[in-house]
């Protein structure tokens, strides 16, 4: 594997530096990773099942693939599971079944499992993880490469890579309008999330505006429910945050109910299907005095106004909205951590005690 890089003390951390490497790496990979790309469809067009499996944010990617698969890629048999889970309470597997393993470094415990006991039981086997992982290969069928090692262990880039992988994989098995429109939009991915980076002064002044915030809330519908799941990890990665990520309606059913002047409610809010509940929730939020932020597209003025806090992307469709909408998240996280005086990069195993706590536990 890759070793990691040397600690750095001060900004740009790595983490900045991977965020700000996602449109090259998003680029190398439609360039380079088609070959593997179609192998891996090869391979899904002659089985009857799809399990993309994962743990932390591989898990989320793996929740974003299954979203693509069954919308675009005629997979309604595609379904996400956390290794943990797969492990734990593994489906029946035969020949005709295909187990990707989404995994960056290739060093997770039930990431590694799942690969195995796929293999054993005679399915189709994949992998999706970084260049110089420390996966073991031999174990896969196909195998997709991402980005380098993930300098931070903040993921943002190997995220972004992941989600890009499937995204490949949704659009050479997809013939429908869908597909179409897919295809289209990777081929201007690197400038899309290009486009979502020129925020990021807009972004510090926030961060700076809400370092005494003291709970976060993210919610998302479709496919950014991930979006939402994966900016509240990498707060508590990052800058060690109280914070919850929620499906949009989710949050009204209880959450809600905790929300007060001490929080901050974000909305990750494309122009698609929730556009107009999430003006409910808005105005929900802001008359139980929390403050608001949303992540819309370009020129969307009805949501911008409702919020105290309005950051725009580029035009793009529900299909890639999980990649561009979550950039300017990654930077509000680490402009978040410098805030609060923390070193973005570490896990926190910089703290003796986070270390004495690793003898509890294998990752």
């Amino acid at each position: 594997m890759t070793p990691p890089p040397p600690m750095r003390h001060a900004h740009p951390y790595h983490m900045h530096e991977a965020i700000l490497g996602q449109p090259d790496a998003i680029s190398r990979m439609l360039a380079e990773e088609r070959h593997s790309i179609g192998a891996l469809a090869d391979i899904a067009r002659n089985v009857e099942k799809i399990h993309i499996v994962g743990i932390g944010t591989s898990w989320h990617a793996s929740l974003v693939g299954e979203y693509l698969l069954t919308t675009v890629g005629n997979r309604e048999d595609a379904r996400a599971w956390n290794s943990f889970e797969f492990c734990s309470h593994p489906p029946a597997l035969s020949e005709s079944d295909l187990v990707i393993v989404m995994s960056h470094r290739g060093t997770k415990m039930y990431s590694a499992q799942a690969l195995e006991h796929a293999r054993q039981a005679g399915a189709a086997t994949a992998i999706v993880t970084g260049v110089g992982s420390a996966a073991n290969t031999d174990l896969a069928d196909a195998v997709v490469r991402t980005t380098i090692s993930d300098p931070s262990s903040a993921f943002t880039i190997s995220h972004t890579g992941a989600m890009t992988a499937l995204s490949m994989l949704a659009a050479e098995l997809g013939d429908s309008p869908e597909g179409t429109i897919l295809k289209n939009e990777l081929s201007r991915l690197p400038d899309l999330v290009s486009g979502a980076l020129k925020s990021e002064d807009s972004i510090k002044n926030w961060a700076t505006a809400t370092a005494d915030i003291q709970r976060h809330y993210f919610t998302g519908w479709g496919p950014n429910t991930s979006t939402a799941y994966e900016v509240s990890l990498k707060m508590k990665e990052a800058n060690y945050s109280t914070t919850e990520g929620l499906q949009l309606e989710q949050y009204l059913h209880g959450p809600f109910v905790s929300t007060d002047e001490g929080c901050q409610v974000t909305f990750v809010a494309p122009p698609t299907a929730g556009k107009d509940r999430v003006v409910d929730l808005m105005g929900a939020a802001k008359e139980v005095g929390a403050r608001t932020a949303a992540i819309v597209q370009a020129g969307d003025e009805t949501r911008s106004l409702l919020v105290d806090t309005a950051i725009s992307v580029p035009a793009v469709s529900e299909l890639l909205s999980p990649i561009v909408y979550l950039v300017p998240l990654q930077l509000y996280t680490y402009w978040l951590a410098l805030e609060l005086d923390h070193n973005p990069d570490t896990f926190r195993l910089d703290d003796p005690r986070h270390m004495s706590a690793k003898a509890h536990y294998q990752l």
